[in-house]
């Protein structure tokens, strides 16, 4: 599976959310129901949910409307009834704007970001994990566009007389690392300057760019080191420098940092479903495109044949966009089986989406 092909028809119109306030709140205690017990919801315990103040008989004459309609469906006869996609639907619709964490897991969040440090690619793994500790699926969190970042800063640091690691800082919060190697010893002052000199001339642009800038002009730079084998020397770790960069550059992607993905067995009852998400989530491209795919149709829940995946028939995603600076960094997301607990997988997704979008601007 290379790509994903989105649902040619909106699965949910208007006509088909429509439901009385009665119905409606029927189908929503089936739908909670089924997410707790994974077992199919009869009449008998529809009517003694909370807010369903009518008779069993009522109630069953409910859910076989509902089952005419859609939301609903008997998987054998004599059974009670789960939902379907549609049904699920009406259920996320229901909660948008109300899915709310409980308090050990606001603190958890908390916690995690106060203490959270070291380089974007190890928070983002993190994260990942943070979130499917939370929620009990897989969670998917994708790293910043490389194409789009800048240079922020640039220091070249001594290691050895003939080895310097850069450090390129990039406005997303990644911190590029590349060690150079010379054939000769280098002094700790053209260093400084070599450093100095691509901080400048760096600033600003994208890693593509700053391997083609001109950082600095050989004959004619008042800043040059005096003599000419410092000059040489100064060349020599520019050029280096500006290589190691356009090679990052040629080999940026999208970044995917999965976790969570042992909790799958646990998440699915088909052993066969298990397998097939697991496919999924190893295809780094088709993990970036299932998310963006997401968020570009205005969802931040897909479900199901929502999601424009056959064999995700059986899975649900939630996501969310986080930000850098107010401005779009990257997506974050779990995935998990249809009945998964919503609210709690969109609060969760929200919550910590929006702490992440904090930490990274904080910086």
């Amino acid at each position: 599976m290379s790509d994903v092909t989105p649902p040619t028809d909106d699965p949910i119109g208007p006509e088909q959310r429509a439901l009385d306030a009665r119905k409606a709140t029927i189908l929503r205690a089936v739908v909670s129901e089924y997410i707790e017990t994974a077992q199919p919801v009869g009449s008998g315990h529809v009517a003694r949910a909370p807010g369903v103040n009518v008779s069993s008989a009522t109630v069953r004459n409910d859910m076989v409307s509902l089952e005419h309609e859609g939301f609903l469906q008997q998987p054998h006869t004599s059974a009670g009834r789960v939902p379907t996609d549609k049904g699920y639907r009406f259920f996320v619709d229901s909660l948008e704007g109300s899915a709310a964490l409980d308090a050990g897991d606001s603190k958890q969040i908390r916690t995690f970001f106060a203490e959270a440090h070291g380089e974007l690619e190890q928070m983002l793994a993190d994260t990942s994990r943070l979130l499917s500790s939370l929620t009990q699926y897989a969670a998917v969190v994708v790293g910043p566009p490389p194409e789009a970042a800048t240079v922020r800063s640039v220091q070249v640091v001594g290691l050895t007389s003939r080895v310097a690691l850069l450090v390129v800082v990039l406005s997303n919060g990644v911190i590029d690392k590349h060690t150079l190697e010379f054939d000769r010893d280098i002094d700790d002052v053209v260093l400084a300057a070599a450093g100095a000199r691509l901080a400048v001339g760096l600033a600003g642009l994208t890693l593509t760019a700053s391997a083609d800038a001109v950082v600095w002009n050989e004959p004619t730079d008042p800043a040059r080191p005096v003599g000419p084998e410092a000059v040489d020397d100064l060349t020599t770790i520019v050029r280096a420098a500006q290589a190691a960069l356009g090679g990052a550059a040629s080999r940026s992607s999208d970044q995917v940092y999965i976790g969570g993905t042992s909790r799958m067995a646990s998440a699915f009852d088909a052993v066969a479903t298990v397998s097939e998400v697991l496919q999924i989530l190893e295809q780094q491209y088709v993990v970036v495109t299932l998310l963006h795919d997401v968020l570009d149709r205005g969802l931040h829940v897909a479900i199901g044949t929502e999601t424009g995946m056959e064999p995700l028939a059986d899975c649900s995603v939630v996501v969310s966009t986080y930000e850098v600076e107010g401005e779009p960094a990257g997506s974050i997301g779990v995935l998990g089986p249809t009945r998964m607990n919503y609210n709690q997988a969109m609060a969760a997704v929200a919550v910590v989406s929006q702490r992440l979008s904090n930490r990274l601007t904080e910086g």
